[in-house]
């Protein structure tokens, strides 16, 4: 959308007066830049900018949307230690009218850009997130039963997953154990399409609305079901940049089964149909491997 100008006692783009009226308190006057909101849930994503040219994130969640409490904790429990300009820097948040705003990073997403391709890009981001983990640590004992318990409410719900399929996964679900687990602060949708990358070429991180403690391994996830397939450089440039790699054994196949399950669930309930087909055919490579002798 085209820049346009608003003034304290005007109605942000998609916000009610009451919202807006809040957002030019903490502001004053701005300009609208873009409406960058996805379009699948009811929060919009906005970027303003100020008078003396400082540009702003605007979040302002639906409320059917939990990732305003999660983003909130992330800002509170991790970002505001690892501010540089890698990571968005909190400015305003509003908790009853699910507000939240922050410094804009400068940069172009990364997903379908060059860089997307680039080693480099993997490598940085691979230590991006290596600071997030060190964050801190602890042992939780009742993670993994609560992952699975998850996941099989998400089979219970609605869903295209054929009848076979689902009984499958039930099925794995079922052989899997529920050790105690080491679980650290984790972004939830580490991926390219929340990566941004400056003219600087500085790979930078944004949208932590999926923030929760949960194994290292899950942040890898979704990255191994994309951009990694057919081009393990990218996989060994990442793991170069984390310092390790947390994939492996019996632990990272319950994290694929659960982490495809929850994506062909949740893309079909919001109808994202390339990101649903996506899903299924996490499914099947996560069968095919959870099922092998």
């Amino acid at each position: 959308m085209p820049s346009s100008p608003v003034s304290p006692a005007a109605a942000l783009p998609g916000l009610c007066a009451d919202r807006s009226e809040v957002v030019t308190s903490w502001f004053g006057h701005l300009e609208v830049v873009a409406d960058h909101s996805w379009g699948l849930t009811g929060t919009r994503v906005l970027q303003l900018r100020l008078d003396d040219g400082t540009q702003v994130a605007l979040k302002a969640f639906g409320p059917a949307d939990h990732h305003f409490a999660r983003e909130l904790a992330a800002h509170e429990q991790l970002l505001g230690r690892l501010d540089g300009g890698r990571v968005p820097r909190l400015l305003h948040a509003d908790r009853e009218r699910r507000l939240l705003a922050t410094a804009w990073l400068p940069g172009v997403l990364v997903e379908g850009h060059r860089a997307e391709r680039a080693a480099d890009t993997y490598a940085q981001a691979g230590g991006l997130l290596a600071r997030l983990h060190a964050g801190a640590s602890r042992v939780d004992g009742d993670h993994e039963a609560a992952a699975d318990a998850k996941a099989l409410g998400w089979l219970d719900g609605e869903h295209r997953i054929a009848a076979d399929v689902e009984a499958r996964l039930r099925a794995v679900i079922a052989t899997h154990e529920h050790p105690p687990v080491r679980v650290v602060p984790t972004h939830g949708d580490f991926q390219p399409r929340n990566w941004v990358i400056g003219h600087d070429g500085l790979v930078r991180v944004i949208d932590f609305g999926r923030f929760a403690w949960r194994p290292p391994a899950t942040d890898l996830a979704r990255l191994a079901a994309q951009q990694w397939i057919g081009r393990p450089d990218l996989a060994a440039a990442f793991v170069d940049g984390y310092g390790a790699d947390p994939r492996g054994g019996p632990a990272w196949r319950r994290i694929l089964v659960r982490e495809a399950i929850g994506t062909a669930v949740w893309a079909h309930r919001v109808g994202d149909e390339a990101f649903e087909a996506q899903g299924h055919r996490m499914i099947a490579a996560a069968l095919a491997d959870a099922e092998a002798p």
